[in-house]
């Protein structure tokens, strides 16, 4: 599904040249959930913004559901986005003047579905996170948890290949925090493959491997114990 190979960013000025990625690999395979861990300023941020097509990279080689994105245009890299990736936001970045249908009918919208299929799909996502009737309400009116709901409800409704998530519990307290965990690891479940940015140990053990960064690269990408676990048991 995904898949980076000697993958390096680069942030250059005039005087000095820093590299938040260098010789970085990864391969995420269809219906995996990806923990992605590592201190403030490893490299988790630039990975993700690379790995959802919002940042180029400087050399190496990164393929998305078997598409090679190295050269592809603004326009291309756009679709392939809207096509294949669903985000789902710390912030929730949700637009505070448009009630919850249609704060998820916005990019359905830019996909060019028609009004039935919009409406379908707004449906089905909101009962899949629980807020069927919640689909008239305002951000403002929603609790935290339910905020990050519909911000995952937006990333369902268009049927992405790859959800990435970037710390998305970092807003909401403990409780809530388990609902929307609750929530990804039903859709992993279901089929869903999932990448989670996390500095919380405690939410990363719930994915089903770890990936860890320290300066730009890739340290250790052992999978959970309760996995090595469950398989030693099985055999």
């Amino acid at each position: 599904m995904l898949k980076m190979t000697h993958l390096s960013k680069a942030y250059r000025t005039e005087v000095v040249e820093t590299f938040a990625l260098r010789d970085f690999s990864i391969h995420v395979r269809e219906g995996e959930f990806v923990a992605v861990t590592g201190p403030s300023g490893s490299g988790k941020t630039t990975f993700l913004t690379i790995a959802g097509l919002l940042e180029e990279f400087s050399g190496g080689e990164y393929q998305l559901d078997g598409a090679n994105v190295r050269g592809l245009n603004d326009n291309q890299r756009s679709k392939l986005r809207n096509e294949k990736i669903g985000f789902i936001f710390q912030a929730f970045n949700l637009i505070a003047d448009l009630n919850v249908q249609d704060n998820i009918d916005v990019p359905l919208r830019y996909r060019g579905f028609n009004g039935a299929e919009r409406r379908r799909r707004i449906q089905e996502a909101l009962g899949r996170v629980g807020l069927s009737a919640r689909s008239r309400h305002y951000p403002a009116e929603l609790s935290g948890g339910q905020q990050q709901r519909v911000a995952i409800a937006r990333a369902l409704a268009g049927s992405p290949r790859l959800l990435l998530a970037d710390e998305p519990t970092g807003n909401l307290d403990t409780q809530m925090a388990r609902g929307v965990m609750d929530l990804l690891e039903e859709l992993h479940r279901d089929g869903a493959t999932i990448v989670m940015v996390t500095h919380d140990p405690e939410l990363a053990v719930r994915a089903q491997r770890e990936v860890h960064i320290v300066d730009g690269q890739v340290v250790d990408m052992a999978p959970q114990p309760r996995l090595v676990e469950a398989a030693q048991a099985g055999s």
